[in-house]
């Protein structure tokens, strides 16, 4: 079942920031830009949730809270309050009223989910659990390194459905400041077309992140990648140990 999840907030660019940070999670929306109209979204459609600014015109939020509190059928429901001012008295002033949590503006999508899940666990959409299922085919995180292991052939969709995977992964390595790359050919028993222009397009990517890149493969595959002009340049380690071993 969907959580149910109300910003209300002044800002319009808030409440897009705080829906497109839900949008990968099993979420139902809803906004107001005051403390009166968030009162009526919530007494109606009673939220998991509310994320709720101080500052608003009409009804503030620190009147929308107390009235919330007020209501035995919404006096439950956890609140997140959003403050421009980061200075201890507010903060305490905050935390007395009883809010689940705060947030100091300016913020980001991904600090404000790291709240809420301290709340409730978010569950992601079903498709988002699919395209995360097929990423653990190739990818793997361990030791401070980010691991795309190819399986034996690569034809066209298969670079297609990595290459979808691999800007979000870079975009994660870059978020977590990890650096190192490695990309494992260990599986590789068919050296083509399709996989010569996707261990392209991977260096390509991670030089243009900034992101050091490795490449393991058998000494057969390491043979065959030398026969390639485009590909006869580039080192390759025979070992995960090796790959490590030479960033």
């Amino acid at each position: 079942m969907a959580f149910k999840i109300l910003t209300v907030d002044d800002s319009k660019t808030i409440r897009m920031i705080v829906k497109k940070a839900f949008r990968p999670y099993d979420c139902e929306m809803f906004e107001g830009e005051n403390g009166i109209e968030g009162l009526a979204v919530a007494s109606k459609e009673k939220p998991d949730l509310i994320v709720l600014d101080i500052t608003m015109p009409v009804m503030n939020g620190i009147e929308m809270l107390e009235k919330l509190k007020s209501e035995p059928s919404l006096k439950d429901i956890p609140v997140i309050m959003l403050t421009a001012e980061s200075g201890q008295d507010n903060v305490m002033n905050i935390v007395k009223m009883g809010v689940k949590d705060y947030m100091v503006k300016p913020f980001k999508g991904e600090q404000l989910i790291e709240r809420v899940e301290k709340i409730f666990k978010l569950e992601p959409k079903k498709e988002e659990k699919a395209v995360e299922e097929t990423a653990k085919k190739y990818f793997l995180e361990d030791d401070g390194i980010q691991f795309l292991a190819l399986p034996s052939k690569i034809t066209r969709p298969i670079s297609v459905e990595v290459d979808s995977h691999l800007k979000k992964k870079l975009e994660e390595m870059k978020s977590s400041g990890l650096k190192k790359f490695i990309l494992d050919l260990r599986k590789v028993s068919e050296t083509n077309v399709s996989l010569i222009k996707l261990i392209l397009l991977i260096i390509q990517k991670c030089e243009k992140e900034a992101v050091s890149i490795r490449i393991a493969g058998s000494p057969e595959v390491g043979k065959e990648l030398k026969s390639f002009q485009e590909t006869s340049e580039i080192p390759i380690d025979f070992s995960i140990d090796d790959a490590k071993a030479n960033f």
